[in-house]
C-alpha cells in the first residue's frame, strides 16, 4: 500500500521525523519474561511507534493526542512493510518500540504465527467495519484500507475512442493488447496485490491460465511502482509530463485524487480513472508488541489510531481509506475518488500458505 504514498511523499511538506532506537538483545528466557511484561513501565511518557516508511500524521492531530494523553510519540520508520515486519520478528520479545503499524492482510498470518503481538481490544473497535476485523483475538487492530486496481489514462482512451477496461476479463481482450504495465509480484506490493486479485477471481485452478492470456496480450512487467507509474504509464508522472506509452497501470484507487492534489493548476476532473473490477483490497493493521516498554502508552496509541481525529486525517496524509464507520472522507476523495464495491479478496491464512509458491509459479510463467 505504501507505493502510492511514495508518489505523494516526495511532495508532502509535513512528515514525522525518524527517531532511531537501538534494538535490545537477549536470550530466550529473558525474551519470554519480557513478552509477559508489556505493561512493565507504565510511568514512561514516551511511546514508540514502529512502522514502514510511509506513516504520516498531520502535526496538529498528533499534538492533540500528545496533549490529551500526556505521551510523547516517537516514530521509528523501518523500510517497506515486509522489511519492517521481519525486523520485529527478529527482535521478538525485545522489540524496538511499543506498537507496530503497517502489517497488511498479505503478511498478517506471518506476524500472528510468529507471536509478536500482545492481545488488546482497542477502545472504539466497535466502530470499525466488521469486515476489517480479521483477528478475533485482537492481537492486531485494523487501521486503514486501500484498493490495488488498474488505473487508466482517460485522454488516451478518449482520443482512441475506445472504452477503458473495467474488469480483469477485459484486460485480455484484443483492444487492450500491449497497453498494460504491472509490477513484479516478487518485488512489489501492488504487483503482489494484482496477482492476488487474479487468484481471488479465478481461483487456484484458473489464475495461471489467466496470466498466460494476459502475457499473450502483451502485459509488461517492471520491478516496482515508481517505474511502472512514473516512467511507463502515459497518464501521469508525479505531476510532470508523462513519458510512458502504456495507458494502463497497476496502482491504487486513491491515485486519481492524488493526481488532482498535486497538479498545478488543479484540474476540474482527475486525468486518470480506475477499473473497479480489477481490484484487490489491502487492510493495514497495528498491534501492541510483546515486551513493549510502555504497554499503557501503546494501548493509548492504538486507541488513537482508530479514533475519529486520526481516521479523518489519514486519507490526505497516507492516501488510504478509514476503517471506522462514521469517519468522513475529504472532498478530494469524494469528488475524484472511486468506491470499489466488490474488490477481490483472499483469506490471510490462504495467502500465508500459498504466497511463496504462487509468486514462484507466477515468475516462471510471466517473467521468464
Amino acid at each position: 500500500m505504501s507505493t502510492t504514498r511514495k508518489f505523494a511523499g516526495a511532495l508532502l511538506a509535513t512528515a514525522l521525523g525518524v527517531t532511531t532506537l537501538s534494538a535490545c538483545g537477549g536470550g530466550g528466557d529473558a525474551k519470554d519474561k519480557a513478552a509477559d511484561a508489556s505493561d512493565a513501565s507504565p510511568k514512561s511518557k514516551t511511546v514508540t511507534l514502529v512502522s514502514h516508511d510511509s506513516f504520516v500524521v498531520s502535526e496538529p492531530v498528533l499534538k492533540e493526542f500528545e496533549q490529551q494523553s500526556g505521551y510523547t510519540v516517537k516514530v521509528l520508520k523501518s523500510g517497506d512493510a515486509g522489511a519492517a515486519l521481519n525486523q520485529e520478528i527478529l527482535t521478538k520479545g525485545s522489540p524496538r518500540g511499543d506498537v507496530f503499524f503497517g502489517v497488511d492482510n498479505t503478511l498478517l498470518s506471518r506476524a500472528l504465527d510468529n507471536g509478536i503481538f500482545t492481545p488488546y481490544e482497542a477502545k472504539g473497535l466497535g466502530e470499525v467495519k466488521p469486515e476489517y476485523v480479521l483477528d478475533k483475538e485482537h492481537r492486531v487492530t485494523p487501521v486503514d484500507s486501500g484498493d490495488i486496481c488498474v488505473n487508466y489514462d482517460k485522454q488516451y482512451f478518449a482520443d482512441k475512442k475506445i472504452a477503458p477496461p473495467q474488469t480483469l476479463d477485459d484486460l485480455i481482450k484484443p483492444e487492450y493488447k500491449n497497453l498494460l504495465v504491472t509490477e513484479n509480484a516478487a518485488t512489489s506490493s501492488p504487483g503482489l496485490g494484482f496477482l492476488l486479485a487474479s487468484v481471488g477471481k479465478y481461483g487456484e485452478e484458473g489464475w495461471k491460465d489467466y496470466w498466460s492470456k494476459l502475457k499473450a496480450n502483451g502485459v509488461e512487467v517492471v520491478d516496482g511502482w515508481e517505474q511502472a507509474y512514473n516512467e511507463r504509464f502515459s497518464g501521469s508522472a508525479g505531476g510532470k509530463k508523462a513519458k510512458g506509452d502504456r495507458p494502463l497501470v497497476v496502482s491504487y484507487a486513491s491515485s486519481p485524487p492524488v493526481e488532482v492534489l498535486y497538479a498545478d493548476p488543479q484540474p476540474a476532473e482527475a486525468p486518470t480513472g480506475v477499473a473497479t473490477g480489477t481490484c484487490f483490497r489491502q487492510v493495514e493493521f497495528a498491534g501492541l508488541l510483546k515486551g513493549a516498554k510502555n504497554g499503557e502508552g501503546g494501548k493509548a496509541l492504538l486507541d488513537f489510531l482508530i479514533g475519529k481525529k486520526f481516521q479523518e486525517d489519514m486519507p490526505l496524509q497516507m492516501f488510504v481509506n478509514p476503517v471506522v464507520e462514521d469517519a468522513k472522507l475529504p472532498e478530494l476523495f469524494t469528488k475524484h475518488g472511486v468506491v470499489v464495491e466488490k474488490p477481490e479478496s483472499v483469506a490471510p491464512e490462504t495467502i500465508a500458505k500459498n504466497r511463496d509458491q504462487w509468486v514462484k509459479a507466477w515468475s516462471s510463467l510471466v517473467v521468464k
